[in-house]
């Protein structure tokens, strides 16, 4: 399950970098616009300041759109890792079992009625549904909260994340254009495209380290009650 999701996270990775070297070598001239004039005749021009601005700035939503999924997918896995491991709601630790009864409250009893068989199993991944995960609204700190809900690390190299502060510049501007507070060339002419490639890299290398964080929480069983004698059926 974690090598599918380190899969998903390095191939979204790459769009989003392909993107920011786009728009770096827009910017520097070095990537220019081929076209032709009613004669047919070919002719290279300069990418227009305005547009340079509108790409800029949709650069911030496709960072914050691999922010939000590689999160849900990430905490999918742990649920799927529960539903594989035969984890039952006493064996996980007290953080969870709130995490479960929370997700319970949003269900309707009706609707999943018929698919819980063993209520101690079942009542764990019937209730979970990945669309309730975050909605527009996840930053560094939205992550620290997560981490801690869960009970994996959130603690990475700030010298090389920032841990995670970007993710704040990342989420405000995404919502600015989103709800149109703001148009794409206000967003976007605020930052070089040296910046965006500096801020892409230091989200890219958090969520990476965030990942890991999870991946080690999931081979140690970090998810179990240290306190219970029980352990998962697949140990």
């Amino acid at each position: 399950m974690t090598n599918s999701l380190f899969e998903d996270f390095n191939e979204r990775s790459k769009e989003v970098s392909k993107y920011f070297i786009f728009l770096k070598s827009l910017e520097q001239g070095s990537t220019q616009l081929s076209m032709k004039d009613l004669n047919g005749n070919l002719r290279i021009r300069m990418v227009d300041s305005e547009l340079l601005k509108t790409l800029k700035a949709s650069g911030f939503l496709l960072l914050y759109n691999l922010v939000e999924a590689t999160m849900r997918n990430a905490i999918e896995a742990i649920f799927d890792e529960l539903r594989s491991k035969g984890v039952s709601y006493d064996q996980m630790r007290p953080e969870l079992k709130k995490i479960v009864l929370k997700n319970l409250k949003k269900r309707n009893p009706d609707e999943i009625f018929s698919s819980i068989t063993l209520i101690s199993l079942d009542i764990i991944t019937v209730c979970f549904d990945r669309q309730d995960l975050f909605s527009g609204n996840i930053d560094g700190r939205l992550i620290r909260k997560t981490a801690s809900e869960y009970g994996f690390s959130y603690l990475t190299d700030y010298m090389k994340t920032g841990d995670g502060q970007d993710l704040l510049t990342v989420k405000t501007n995404r919502n600015l254009l989103a709800h149109g507070f703001k148009s794409f060339a206000e967003v976007g002419r605020d930052k070089s495209a040296d910046e965006l490639v500096e801020i892409k890299n230091k989200v890219v290398r958090y969520l990476r380290q965030i990942l890991r964080n999870i991946t080690q929480y999931l081979t140690d069983e970090e998810y179990l009650d240290v306190g219970s004698n029980n352990s998962s059926s697949g140990s």
